[in-house]
């Protein structure tokens, strides 16, 4: 449902250097500039997102809010936001999306972005802006940390990337804002935002990473979090020779695909995963791993249904045989 109210703004606890502030930073990844779109949850952090729009475009953003029916709660957020809306006279959408069977969180994002990017092509956005922070950004390299990610997974999101499934620019405009600045925007405002209990339930890595946060006041989390901006460039750099060596080194044989590596391993790890997405495969970092060291040793494997071998200096791969019954 949608609503378009011709109500006068609300007052804003945001001053004009706020408002200042968050325009310089949204100029700054969208020069383009147009309509915007917000996805605001109801979140403190999305909610202060939506305040901050309000004071510096008014007029020029709409709002969604998803629901994805996991909640018993969440009918009555997303009514919450719409009512917000409608006191500032921001157009405020609810989006539906029921969820398929498997990784519910997983599933719970592609379908988010899927009804965001659909949204936006019928109301003629421009972009989508999330409320991503700098202390998202500390807590997921924190969290990768203690798994003993690779690159791709400490890599800090961008602040401009591209909607999943879709071209539209997707915008992240508070990674220079802090989760605690937000709040204040929004207490400050009298506004009540939703609460997620799954926020401090233990049983989430990220909770837990959050928690210990708090408590750490010998760390920096803004130098945490720009640390993350720098893997991320790292990561564009070691796509960019990714790009190279599958353009020099990779080429379609016999029905399968043949690489002759001539990269670091870092390298061979993407292109490796590349052909075996390629395939229909969905490769795991692990498998593809054991799977290099394996073909580098001068053998072979098997990985999500992709048949590996190594002849002199080349890797080649094949769809499986099926197995006999």
């Amino acid at each position: 449902m949608t609503r378009t109210a011709s109500k006068p703004a609300a007052s804003s606890a945001v001053s004009p250097a706020l408002a200042e502030r968050f325009a310089a930073d949204l100029a700054g990844l969208w020069p383009e500039g147009g309509v915007l779109g917000l996805a605001v949850s109801g979140g403190p952090d999305s909610l202060a997102l939506l305040l901050l729009a309000h004071a510096a475009m008014p007029g020029r953003f709409a709002v969604a809010t998803v629901n994805h029916g996991l909640r018993a709660e969440a009918g009555a957020e997303c009514a919450m936001v719409e009512r917000v809306c409608a006191e500032r006279g921001i157009p405020g959408t609810t989006l539906d999306v029921r969820l398929g069977p498997g990784n519910v969180q997983a599933e719970a994002r592609q379908a988010r972005y899927a009804a965001l990017a659909g949204w936006a092509e019928q109301a003629g956005l421009s972009a989508i802006a999330t409320a991503h922070h700098v202390d998202d950004q500390a807590e997921t390299l924190l969290m990768r940390l203690n798994r003993a990610s690779g690159l791709a997974g400490l890599a800090g999101v961008r602040a401009r990337g591209v909607v999943p499934g879709s071209r539209l620019p997707l915008l992240r405009p508070l990674l220079g804002w802090r989760r605690a600045e937000l709040a204040a925007l929004v207490a400050a405002d009298g506004l009540d935002p939703a609460q997620d209990p799954s926020n401090a339930d233990d049983v989430y890595d990220r909770v837990r990473v959050r928690k210990a946060l708090a408590t750490a006041d010998w760390l920096d989390v803004e130098a945490v979090a720009a640390s993350a901006g720098h893997l991320a460039d790292a990561d564009e750099c070691l796509q960019w020779l990714v790009e190279r060596e599958w353009d020099d080194h990779v080429s379609v044989a016999d029905g399968g695909i043949r690489y002759e590596p001539a990269a670091p391993r870092a390298v061979a790890l993407r292109v490796v995963a590349r052909i075996v997405a390629g395939f229909d495969g969905i490769p795991r970092g692990g498998a593809i791993a054991r799977l290099v060291a394996e073909l580098e040793q001068g053998s072979g494997g098997n990985v999500a249904g992709v048949a590996a071998t190594s002849h002199d200096g080349a890797w080649v791969f094949r769809p499986e045989a099926p197995r006999r019954s």
